[in-house]
């Protein structure tokens, strides 16, 4: 039994090292609450949504999350700006992610925002991938342990210039398929998307002492607008599975007023700071914080294309004057990294133009992860506006060239169909994503070998049907090429029955505009020669997965490379290095010895 002047102190003790607790959490969290302040309360608000200054105990009541209230956003109550960048993690080799964040925060960020593609986590209906590079639950952790917030972008649709905009291909096997509406077929296939991605989601959102600050309702709907209940639909899907934080919805301004969901917040998505563009945000919601949920830092590539440059100085020009605005502020890109194998997407304007390889997007920092002056340039800018100094930005990773590779041994195309391909046989072509494979899910990429008999020769006519371009072969001799602009090839007159070959290769989906459900690749319909419709044929899928690329190494026949070839073919060359491996990249070159 204690005495009672023990269980006092006792007691006055506890008090004092609460009132002590209690005092150093407001000095760090809350620093504007306290009389004595060392900075400005402006900056002090920056410093308090640095994710990397929580502790456990700061995690406590974290129940307000991210608001609106009087045209500004409060996180926990406190006024908060969103200085974000975009940086999508399967565009970036995972060993990189941590440096391509840290440059964020060195940049002067404090919000990272990423998509996340529905086809690369389901490339097969019903098996889904969230390991290695597309582990998204790691790569929000390692936002929130390097103090970033986090907007995330799910989709169901994404554009990002990614095949079909992000949204599987296997969907376009239904022929009735309305992409991006409340059509049965869709809505039931999102709906098991979601379900699944939603696990990883909702434990890291910040209600549950995760990153995640706001959750993107859809992507640009403004500008393809096909069903009116279909934002509704989005948003419902998102909130029943366990989506408590803020919702936002994101056009340019064109799409602006058709976007719009009730329940969400708008934002806008522009280059170029057009007069009033901002106020044009008050006249669809009134009395609400104005966000730029994509500046474009730059813009994409074509292939055959230059490109592109946008000018840093006319680039930061327009962030301060949004700036000075009062609004918040995403960058799309600050790192735009790389359309690996087969994903890029393309346009259909005028033509239809394929996306390249690279995503380099004129950003913030490049392709490869360095900085440019746009870095450097807004790391001035962000650092005026935060009044203290940033972080050192990280040291570049080191580089190397390791010269030609000679492609010293090749194997043709028609020696490797016999031992390593199966045909399909069908009396008519079908589509790509139609093919009976993956499980009955189709092909998504790469290249399909169409073959029939031919009596004779004459005009080959493929009134469009193919998607996107064919070489085409009369046995094993190369004739011609057909794509949009040319739909007609003469075929050579030839005794008896002959093969007539077509390789038809996807060179990339549309990912924006109207055109989204006209996206079957292959042959889509009847190839015509001499008007009448070719029929019962060998069809050989060359999906380029690294299995089948792994087979070709047992193949025999590896020949010698001759002074002339013409392919198709596939070629091989060894890359030494003797010291430790560096970063490097292909740059695929034309040659005259090969066509």
């Amino acid at each position: 039994m204690w005495p009672c002047g023990g269980r006092r102190q006792r007691r006055l003790g506890a008090a004092a090292l609460l009132l002590f607790v209690v005092w150093l959490l407001l000095r760090r969290y809350y620093p504007c609450l306290l009389p004595a302040v060392s900075e400005p309360c402006e900056n002090a608000v920056l410093h308090r949504f640095n994710w990397s200054e929580l502790t456990p105990l700061g995690l406590w009541g974290r129940t307000l999350g991210l608001q609106t209230e009087n045209s500004q956003f409060l996180l926990e109550g406190m006024p908060f700006r969103i200085f974000g960048g975009s940086m999508h993690y399967f565009r970036v080799p995972r060993e990189y992610w941590e440096d391509r964040m840290l440059k964020m925060k060195a940049c002067g960020l404090n919000t990272l925002t990423t998509y996340v593609p529905w086809n690369l986590h389901e490339q097969q209906r019903g098996k889904f991938d969230f390991s290695q590079n597309l582990d998204l639950e790691a790569f929000l952790s390692l936002a929130a342990k390097n103090g970033l917030w986090v907007i995330l972008r799910p989709g169901p649709y994404i554009c990002s210039e990614w095949d079909l905009g992000g949204l599987p291909s296997w969907l376009l096997q239904d022929p009735e398929m309305q992409l991006r509406t409340t059509y049965k077929g869709f809505t039931e296939a999102v709906d098991a998307y979601f379900d699944r991605l939603m696990r990883v989601v909702v434990p890291l959102q910040y209600k549950r002492g995760g990153p995640i600050i706001a959750v993107q309702v859809e992507n640009e709907y403004g500008s393809y607008a096909k069903d009116p209940n279909y934002m509704t639909y989005v948003k419902m899907a998102l909130l029943k599975r366990g989506i408590v934080e803020l919702l936002m919805t994101s056009d340019n301004k064109n799409g602006l007023s058709f976007g719009l969901v009730e329940g969400a917040l708008a934002t806008v998505n522009f280059q170029k700071l057009e007069p009033g563009l901002l106020k044009y945000l008050d006249t669809v919601q009134r009395d609400q914080p104005k966000m730029v949920m994509e500046y474009w830092t730059g813009w994409f590539d074509n292939w055959g294309g230059p490109h592109y440059v946008f000018d840093a100085d006319e680039m930061v020009t327009t962030v301060a004057s949004v700036l000075k605005t009062g609004a918040s502020i995403n960058l799309y890109m600050f790192h735009g990294g790389t359309n690996f194998g087969f994903m890029n997407g393309a346009l259909e304007a005028d033509e239809y133009k394929s996306d390249v390889t690279s995503y380099d997007y004129d950003a913030v920092l490049t392709e490869a992860g360095d900085y440019t002056s746009k870095f450097f340039k807004l790391r001035q800018l962000f650092s005026v506006i935060i009044g203290h100094p940033l972080p050192l930005p990280p040291m570049i990773e080191s580089k190397a060239s390791y010269g030609a590779i000679l492609l010293h041994q090749y194997i043709s195309l028609w020696d490797v169909l016999p031992s390593l391909l199966q045909p399909i046989k069908s009396e008519f072509p079908v589509n790509m994503e139609n093919l009976h494979l993956n499980d009955s899910t189709g092909q998504s990429y790469g290249y399909v070998l169409y073959e029939t008999v031919i009596f004779g020769g004459g005009q080959l006519h493929t009134r469009n049907h193919v998607r996107d371009r064919a070489q085409v072969f009369v046995n094993t001799v190369y004739v011609g090429e057909l794509d949009y602009n040319t739909v007609e090839l003469f075929i050579p007159e030839g005794q008896g029955f002959r093969q007539l070959k077509l390789l038809v290769e996807n060179r990339g989906r549309v990912n924006y505009g109207l055109a989204l459900n006209e996206q079957r690749k292959g042959l889509i319909g009847d190839v015509f020669l001499n008007k009448t419709p070719l029929r019962n044929f060998k069809i050989y899928s060359l999906e380029m997965k690294p299995a089948f690329m792994k087979s070709l190494q047992q193949v025999s026949g590896w020949s010698s490379v001759p002074d002339y070839f013409v392919g198709p073919a596939f070629f091989r060359g060894r890359l030494w290095i003797e010291q430790q491996p560096q970063d490097t990249f292909l740059k695929l070159q034309a040659s005259p010895a090969f066509s």
